[in-house]
């Protein structure tokens, strides 16, 4: 199987959640625990081989290491995930970056950058955005 162009769905949301979380180059535990959580819980996972886990991290690794990297993963993902996966995807980026309670800067980039690639709408986004505040909201 060639990394670079055969990804699956699942594949897909585990890049876009693995690019999110490295995306501040500081890759936390509560991330890494948040990607996996989520892989064992959502329906859309139920059939997942998390054997693939460390392969597409390496693709995600290794295409953020070259200079058209971003656009690369970005044009996998648009060509191998669902339209109506969008959504999914730009949620778990969202609960990923918020997992730690800040959302910083460049989290904040890579969102605005995921949702411009997958087309999403503005409020759209917004809400998908509040509803990840609110379930990672502390006391």
């Amino acid at each position: 199987m060639d990394d670079t162009t055969s990804l699956s769905a699942q594949d897909c949301l585990v890049a876009v959640m693995m690019v999110t979380s490295a995306s501040d180059e500081n890759i936390r535990t509560a991330e890494l625990l948040e990607i996996t959580n989520q892989i064992n819980h959502l329906p859309v996972f139920a059939d997942y081989d998390t054997d693939n886990l460390q392969r597409v991290a390496s693709m995600v690794f290794d295409l953020l290491e070259q200079e058209d990297g971003l656009d690369a993963l970005f044009g996998l993902v648009r060509g191998s995930l669902p339209e109506k996966l969008f959504e999914t995807a730009y949620a778990l980026a969202c609960d990923v970056a918020a997992v730690d309670g800040v959302v910083g800067q460049t989290e904040q980039r890579i969102l605005e950058e995921i949702r411009y690639e997958l087309g999403l709408d503005r409020l759209h986004a917004a809400a998908i955005e509040r509803g990840a505040r609110a379930r990672w909201m502390t006391l």
